[in-house]
Formats: C-alpha cells, sequence, structure tokens
C-alpha cells in the first residue's frame, strides 16, 4: 500500500515496470533516440488506410512488444489504462476492441503516460490487479486533422509551435520484480494561466509543472539535486525555459533538467520548431530512454513529469484558455536501501 503526504502517495513496497516498448514513425526514426525504439516504421500509415487506424496499429504493436518482453500473454493482464489524442480516446479504443481484455480509458492530453502509469501503480501496490498496462500514442497527422485542419493545407508553423510525436510507449506493471521501481506518484491539479495561443503549449503547461514540482518537494522534503535526472515531457524549448524561470523564482535551480520533446528530435536538423509534443512523445522516451536506463544502472533515481493541455479544437473555437496539468512519477532503479 502507499502512504499519503499532502498530493504525493509513497509506496511502501514499490510496484515495479516489469517490461516496456516503445514503438514510432519515420521522423522519430530521424531523431537521436531513434537506436533505442523497440520498432520503427518507415512510412506513417503503417499499411492502413488512414491516419486514425495507423494510430490503433501503432499501439497494437507496442502492446504486443511489451508482452512479449515479459514473456506474458493478454490473458494474464488484469486491466489496461491508456489514452490518446484523439476524441473520445478512440485510438485506445479500437486497439482494444481487438485485444478482449479489461479497459479503462485515460484522457491527460500529452500527460496520459504519467498518469497511467500512475494509476496502474497504485492499483498494483493495493493488489488490485497482478499484471497491468499503461499504454499511451500519438499520431502527427491524425492529431493535425483533429486540432489544425485542413491537414493538407502546409501553413507555415511559428516557432513556438511543437511537433506532435507518432509514437506510443506501453509499460507492463506489477506489484513486485526486479525493477525499475514506481517509488512514488504525484498526481497534479488542473492549472490554467490564460494562456490563450494553441501554438504555444509549453507556455500553457509549464506552470501547472512547476506547481506539481514544488507540491512534490514540499511533501517529500526532497530537493532536485538529489536526483540524477528530472524529466519533463513536453514542454518543448519555451516551456522548458519558462519552468526554470519559475522555479529559480521560488529558490531551485533545475540544473539535471531534460524535456522529451527535446530528447526526441533534433531541432536544428528536423525543423520541430520548440521540440516534440503529443501523448506519445514523452511515452515512447520513456520507454525508449528513461526506463532502460533505469534498468541498466546508468541512471538510479528520476522524476518523470508528463504534462498536458486540457483544451480541445471546440474550446479553442470559442476562445477559451488553455488548462494544463503535470503528473509525477518518482523511478528507481532498485528499492528504498537496497544495493
Amino acid at each position: 500500500m502507499a502512504t499519503r503526504k499532502g498530493d504525493t502517495l509513497i509506496f511502501q513496497k514499490p510496484p515495479t515496470v516489469a517490461a516496456y516498448g516503445a514503438v514510432g514513425g519515420k521522423k522519430e526514426g530521424e531523431g537521436p533516440l531513434a537506436s533505442r525504439f523497440d520498432l520503427l516504421f518507415e512510412e506513417n500509415t503503417l499499411g492502413e488506410k488512414t491516419w486514425e487506424k495507423a494510430e490503433s496499429t501503432l499501439q497494437r504493436h507496442c502492446i504486443e512488444l511489451t508482452l512479449k518482453k515479459a514473456q506474458t500473454t493478454l490473458p494474464q493482464i488484469s486491466l489496461v489504462v491508456g489514452g490518446d489524442l484523439q476524441n473520445q480516446c478512440t485510438a485506445t479504443a479500437y486497439t482494444l476492441r481487438e485485444l478482449d481484455v479489461p479497459f479503462a480509458g485515460l484522457y491527460g492530453a500529452c500527460s496520459t503516460m504519467a498518469e497511467g502509469l500512475g494509476l496502474t501503480a497504485c492499483l498494483a501496490s493495493a493488489g488490485l490487479v497482478d499484471k497491468a498496462l499503461a499504454v499511451t500514442s500519438s499520431h502527427f497527422c491524425a492529431a493535425e486533422r483533429q486540432f489544425r485542419p485542413p491537414l493538407d493545407y502546409g501553413g507555415k508553423r511559428t516557432p513556438t509551435a511543437q511537433w506532435t510525436a507518432t509514437g506510443a510507449g506501453c509499460c507492463l506493471v506489477q506489484p513486485a520484480g526486479c525493477g525499475p521501481y514506481v517509488q512514488a506518484v504525484t498526481f497534479g491539479r488542473v492549472r490554467d494561466y490564460e494562456i490563450t495561443d494553441i501554438n504555444n503549449m509549453g507556455a500553457a503547461m509549464a506552470p501547472a509543472a512547476a506547481e506539481t514540482l514544488l507540491r512534490y518537494f514540499a511533501d517529500t522534503g526532497a530537493s532536485p539535486q538529489d536526483f540524477d535526472r528530472i524529466f519533463t515531457g513536453d514542454l518543448g524549448l519555451v516551456g522548458s525555459t519558462l519552468l526554470k524561470q519559475i522555479l529559480a523564482g521560488e529558490g531551485l535551480q533545475l540544473d539535471n533538467h531534460d524535456d522529451c520533446g527535446l530528447l526526441l528530435y533534433d531541432r536544428e536538423t528536423q525543423q520541430v520548431q520548440a521540440g516534440g509534443s503529443g501523448a506519445g512523445c514523452s511515452a515512447s522516451v520513456l520507454c525508449a530512454h528513461v526506463l532502460p536506463a533505469l534498468h541498466e544502472g546508468r541512471l538510479q533515481r528520476v522524476l518523470f513529469l508528463s504534462t498536458g493541455a486540457l483544451m480541445s479544437q471546440t474550446t479553442f473555437l470559442q476562445g477559451e484558455s488553455i488548462p494544463g496539468i503535470a503528473h509525477l512519477v518518482e523511478l528507481r532503479a532498485r528499492q528504498e536501501g537496497n544495493t
């Protein structure tokens, strides 16, 4: 079970991420993390007739790879917790209609991976699931068609805009195992700082990221220097700069920070403006980069913080501002007290 301190749940016997998988598209295969993906596709249709079906196929491959790595089959899965950016989480729902396992859908926008990982860790810690999957994806073309139609318009992107990743990440979480471990979870609160620019998500999400980090530090007594790295996903260049400014104003220096949106792509060569975004961005970086580093002992203790802009195409057209949220997961290579 977990002990609650403020907004933070600390696991006395931390559940483990027993296996993980990362799948990406063509642009992800041209980026700095390409060699660390389990599977990359050279064309983003994945052989399907629509972008939306392609995203479901992306998820299915990711789930299948994760199960294969864990030497586990679908009938052994107690629950799948997941979501995406499509209306009503249809990419995930259409994936799960073929798999015949219990499913709980999530919508946290780009924060969905940390939200799903945190929730499955809570269920595993409480003994309510034996094996649970947290899965998340996004697809550049499906997201652009939904939020910035028409897709083939080819309008110029602003410097603050971010590139929606075509990618998926999946984690198999269970009550015990050999790690990496989920040591703590801090679920975020919805915050709105009156950002209305749909092309500046980093600015909309950065204050929520700062608040969740500050709450976690206050709850646990930890400081940024206690961690090998602090990963946000995905604030991009603009949001990352703003996050550091906010925390500096609170007396905290974030010198060990990486953003998933800046790790996934090379901004100098890939024309992604302020970096990567999308629910699949932090999910794929977590499963291709962060968890392997913990598993191999290259990292020992990290914070993984996914951020989400909780808007829709309807609220944007109505002139609404963009609420943000950030969920935090503390991950360790070893259980506390063990070497």
